[in-house]
């Protein structure tokens, strides 16, 4: 999948995605730094789970995908972050997500500065900035890396868990923004630009907070990515059959992050993206096992739309 040696972090909440079915390991930074080990780099997961079942739990499952728990904080008074979800006929996830949770508390620490420090890549989203002590951390990792290394924004609007401000100061020490075609809207009218559609507005986006940037998926009809220098790639996305929606997305980003730092094209890094997006898709929950067959035979075998 390319050349190893880029370390990428997941910034932000770890969690488990309770299905009707069962349990899943989750959270968006978590599913980005799960599928980002899987493509060839080093992907951590920078978080904080409660001293309880499900945070033990948590620390075997990334064990057992070779995600290192170096960067996992434990909390004593503040349980592991829990989401209830539900799937309907379409594979698309509904959530209700608990609150006062422990990556609500993420702590700034010596190693965490360490980290931030020899990390190529970092994901933080919208949803962990909800808890002002989570937010500030947050920051004060962003402050601490290096120049030229890339800060992923994945806009993540789910319930009433953000506001103007998260999004606007987080658009603002980003590189790359990702956020979906339902999100674009809802931001753009929060941000009073007015837009002559959906490229227009994400023109406008790149250009209001100087990004690199900016990157709408469309679910499954693939992508749309634009510069703030006005260069454009529209992908039309792969055809899988959803097992559910869970973590595709992040592994999205994940595809768009690998591919930008090895100096892909805008076309190279959109059909990376959408190819793995697709293929977790096409999994059930955001950190899929590898096919007996290899990662690599499962994401060619995928058709365009």
């Amino acid at each position: 999948m390319g050349e190893p040696g880029f370390q990428i972090v997941g910034l932000g909440e770890i969690l488990w995605d309770l299905f009707p079915t069962g349990r899943q390991l989750g959270g968006a930074p978590a599913n980005f730094a799960y599928i980002s080990n899987l493509l060839g780099n080093r992907g951590i997961v920078a978080s904080r789970v409660g001293d309880d079942e499900l945070g033990r739990a948590a620390l075997e499952q990334l064990a057992q995908r070779g995600i290192s728990m170096e960067s996992i904080q434990s909390d004593g008074i503040h349980p592991t972050g829990t989401v209830r979800v539900e799937v309907d006929g379409a594979g698309q996830p509904r959530f209700e997500i608990a609150e006062g949770v422990a990556w609500d508390y993420l702590e700034w620490t010596p190693e965490w500065k360490r980290l931030a420090g020899a990390t190529d890549a970092v994901c933080f989203g919208s949803l962990a900035q909800r808890c002002p002590t989570t937010g500030a951390t947050i920051r004060k990792f962003l402050q601490a890396m290096r120049s030229g290394t890339v800060r992923v924004f994945d806009v993540n609007l789910r319930q009433r868990f953000f506001t103007r401000d998260i999004l606007v100061r987080s658009m603002e020490v980003a590189d790359i923004v990702k956020l979906n075609h339902e999100e674009l809207p809802r931001i753009l009218a929060m941000l009073e630009i007015a837009e002559a559609g959906e490229k227009d507005g994400a023109l406008k986006l790149a250009a209001r907070h100087n990004l690199t940037l900016v990157c709408v998926t469309r679910g499954s009809a693939g992508s749309l990515v634009v510069t703030k220098d006005q260069k454009c790639a529209e992908h039309p996305g792969f055809r899988v059959k959803v097992a559910d929606t869970v973590g595709a997305g992040d592994a999205f980003t994940a595809g768009m992050v690998h591919a930008y730092l090895r100096g892909a094209s805008l076309a190279e890094m959109s059909e990376a993206a959408n190819r793995v997006g697709a293929w977790v898709a096409s999994q059930a929950g955001g950190m899929p096992a590898v096919p007996e067959s290899g990662l690599e035979r499962a994401l060619t075998t995928m058709d365009e739309r």
